[in-house]
């Protein structure tokens, strides 16, 4: 049974206890939500997933799985075509490396690619996870864009076809399309930020060089337009987006511009002008973002609900009104969201998502565990550094005993990492396989420079993360409302919704909302809209930034006494770091003087990567 009443602007929602679609999922908990501000055209979108379909197993705000974001979508797809709204689905890249149902598998992505395929998403990009390498961005290629035919965009990203070594876009740069209900003209691109990571059989051409070209420009130029529709795996407070709103801007003052973000796995919502906007909706399947346009131009069926026909076209347009919404991933909200109950909610398409899901879970077996965790660890949570900080754990517990190649072990050594290369908390209880997936998802290995002075190593780690915060991608900057800060650690909640590229997201820390209901932690997200944001009410969290990368010192010589003149500092070590990060560890060693260089350097534990070594030292550790 259902009980619903109001509680000013909010509907406060009663239920009896929901069953997540997975088997082992946490089942979500009541709370109050704020209803969807739903308009003439709406969106829900999808951003940096990252492979978890299977939802948060362990954390009931965000247990929903992509089985019931396809119900979600079904239901709402109904309510439009009752309505006569539109409702479109846009997904904004980095839909891999993460998790466990992408990961563990053999090939990578066996399965999650066809998961991901059963949703209809409408408008859909790359990220940059997509083209770490050929393999990944060949998936993308020969499986994904097919799959998503004429609704996957690449504005600005080419592939080199291994067939026929050709150079060609990944897919088509545009499209234009009328929605079904309400006949709005949309112009839809696809883009990705100025990556230059990416694997040798991919082209990323920057942005401010793609709004040049006579494509592009042609295609702003189109008179014939309700809706400039801009999706990419771009931050949305970048000059990547700055400059395309620009040029639209430039030939076309009055068309109304809706754009969708990504990358840096928080939620935001920009205002760019009174009829641009733009929203970016979290990570890992926390948050199904939810958008409505209404006071659109239209070409299509009347609908006096949303629209004058008789109304001239300039009466029509003045003013559109935007409205968003950060849903938690989990059925309490769906229910809420779609009037429906456990019983109705879901469809037979989602069901069967579903069990592909659970299927697949099961073949990899990563409910397996490999020991059990005898506390939470947190990426940001928790100071750092400090007790319950996930970094510090793998800085004075983990790294001391796995980083060990026997041919130099009584060589003193100091590792480094990013801090990037942990993505996720560990929660008391089982270390599974999926978690160690969560947790640490990539192949990278170890490379090292033996016998560095210790003079220059010492300072290395200050240099990286404090000092010269340019040697750093700029998106590993912290990014506020304001000027984009650098990186540094701190042991004070942060105040300000930040984000860090490098993995570590936080939720963001703000004033509790007034309301008398006991309120679960989690997001509480000022954006240019305000407060109202989170679906949810909840109670704010306490969040703290971390530095761009960590050191751990190993085989040093004892601490010196008092009474001994000899320093217990020793005279050179072998610096180790994950390959990821070597490009700018020797910009590090150049700054400080050095002309270590590329060929200076050479595989450390070959064949030893950080994923495989953390599930061998729990499995050591950490016993059930």
């Amino acid at each position: 049974m259902i009980i619903r009443f109001r509680y000013g602007a909010l509907a406060l929602t009663i239920v009896r206890a929901v069953l997540a679609a997975q088997p082992s999922a946490a089942p979500p908990v009541s709370a109050p939500l704020r209803e969807l501000p739903w308009g003439q055209l709406n969106f829900l979108h999808t951003t940096d997933t990252h492979g978890w379909h299977a939802g948060h197993l362990q954390e009931p705000s965000f247990s929903a799985d992509w089985g019931d974001y396809i119900s979600f979508a079904e239901r709402l797809h109904e309510r439009a075509d009752e309505e006569g709204a539109d409702l479109l689905l846009v997904d904004t890249g980095d839909r891999i490396e993460g998790n466990g149902l992408y990961d563990a598998s053999e090939p990578k992505g066996k399965y999650t690619l066809k998961i991901f395929g059963e949703q209809d998403v409408d408008v859909i990009c790359s990220g940059n996870h997509e083209l770490y390498k050929n393999s990944s961005s060949e998936n993308e290629y020969y499986e994904t864009v097919p799959d998503f035919l004429g609704n996957y965009l690449a504005s600005n990203l080419d592939i080199i076809d291994s067939k026929t070594g050709e150079q060609r876009p990944l897919a088509q740069r545009f499209k234009k399309f009328t929605t079904k209900n309400q006949g709005i003209r949309v112009l839809a691109f696809g883009f990705l930020f100025n990556f230059r990571g990416n694997s040798h059989n991919t082209v990323v051409q920057r942005v401010q060089e793609t709004i040049k070209e006579k494509w592009f420009q042609e295609a702003i130029r189109d008179r014939e337009v309700d809706l400039f529709l801009v999706i990419g795996h771009v931050p949305l407070r970048t000059q990547e987006f700055a400059s395309i709103f620009k040029a639209i801007r430039e030939q076309q003052w009055d068309v109304t511009i809706q754009f969708f973000g990504g990358h840096t796995h928080i939620r935001d919502y920009a205002k760019y002008d009174s009829k641009a906007y733009g929203l970016e909706s979290g990570r890992y399947m926390e948050t199904i973002g939810f958008m409505s346009v209404t006071g659109l131009p239209t070409n299509g069926k009347s609908n006096p609900m949303y629209r004058d026909a008789a109304a001239p076209r300039a009466a029509r347009v003045a003013s559109p009104t935007f409205s968003r919404r950060y849903i938690d991933n989990n059925l309490f909200s769906f229910h809420q969201h779609t009037n429906l109950n456990e019983t109705t909610f879901p469809t037979e398409h989602g069901r069967n998502v579903s069990s592909m899901i659970a299927s697949a879970r099961e073949t990899l077996k990563l409910d397996k565990a490999y020991g059990c965790a005898p506390k939470d660890y947190w990426t940001n949570r928790a100071p750092y550094p400090s007790e319950n900080s996930i970094f510090s754990w793998l800085q004075d517990e983990v790294l001391p005993d796995v980083v060990l190649d026997i041919d130099r072990a009584d060589v003193p050594r100091m590792a480094f990492t990013n801090t990037g290369a942990l993505r996720f908390d560990i929660f008391k209880g089982p270390f599974t396989v999926d978690t160690t997936y969560t947790v640490s998802p990539f192949t990278s290995g170890f490379r090292y420079i033996k016998d560095v002075p210790f003079s220059v190593a010492k300072r290395l780690l200050q240099i990286i993360n404090q000092e010269v915060p340019q040697l750093w991608p700029a998106s590993q900057s912290i990014a506020f409302k304001g000027p984009v800060q650098s990186v540094q650690a701190s042991t004070h909640p942060v105040d300000e919704q930040l984000f860090l590229a490098n993995g570590q997201m936080p939720l963001g820390k703000h004033h509790a909302p007034d309301h008398d209901a006991e309120l679960t932690p989690g997001y509480t997200t000022i954006d240019d809209a305000g407060s109202d944001g989170d679906d949810t009410i909840h109670a704010p969290i306490d969040f703290y930034r971390v530095p761009n990368a960590l050191e751990s010192r190993i085989g040093f010589p004892p601490a010196a006494t008092e009474d001994s003149k000899e320093s217990a500092d020793p005279v050179s070590v072998d610096l180790i770091y994950v390959d990821f990060i070597e490009s700018y560890i020797l910009l590090a060693l150049k700054f400080l003087g050095t002309d270590y260089a590329e060929p200076d350097t050479d595989v450390y534990m070959e064949g030893r990567d950080m994923t495989g070594l953390i599930a061998q030292w729990v499995q050591e550790r950490w016993k059930c």
